[in-house]
């Protein structure tokens, strides 16, 4: 189980990471937003490609922190069920889920979009807006996203795995939105 369970930081380590790119993403997506905005009026000058890169910027933030939303216990779970069991039923739910529903879908999600970006790669697409940006590393994002969270959910697995053999104990609780 050791080396399952390296792999499992390894991928922890790195949607960490990522994470912390998406978290300045979001400071950064504010700045390019107001300062577009700030210009557009005060001088009546915009950019298209301004307007493209806070596209882009948000589209990185959601497949990519769908990830590390994943690896801090921080996503969406089906709460009828889940707030009735034990932990190690809990434990459970998460693992079937994972395996039977997150990472195939997954997989599927990044194979499926894979022609989507590479004929967009193939023909160097760039946007048909005046000062656009070139499309295809954006359209990139789709297939890579979508393999991040299908590798955080086999590290999530793996870790469901070593806590019900009694190996590891991860923190699992799921805390209820107070909103």
């Amino acid at each position: 189980m050791r080396p399952f369970l390296a792999f499992s930081e390894a991928v922890d380590w790195l949607n960490e990471k990522i994470g912390y790119v998406c978290n300045l993403f979001v400071l950064l997506s504010c700045v390019v937003s107001a300062g577009n905005a700030m210009v557009r009026y005060a001088f009546d000058y915009s950019s298209n490609s301004f307007l493209e890169a806070q596209w882009y910027m948000f589209a990185i933030l959601v497949m990519f922190g769908a990830a590390y939303t994943f690896k801090r216990n921080e996503h969406v779970r089906v709460e009828i069920f889940y707030l009735f069991l034990s932990e190690r039923g809990q434990l459970w739910l998460d693992l079937i889920g994972t395996v039977v529903f997150l990472i195939p879908a997954c997989l599927l999600l990044a194979y499926l979009s894979w022609p989507f970006f590479y004929q967009a790669y193939a023909v160097n697409e760039v946007s048909m807006n005046a000062g656009g940006l070139v499309r295809w590393p954006i359209k990139f994002v789709l297939p890579a996203g979508f393999l991040m969270l299908a590798l955080q959910g086999v590290s999530e697995a793996i870790k469901r795995i070593a806590a019900l053999q009694g190996q590891v104990t991860i923190d699992a609780k799921y805390e209820r939105p107070t909103q």
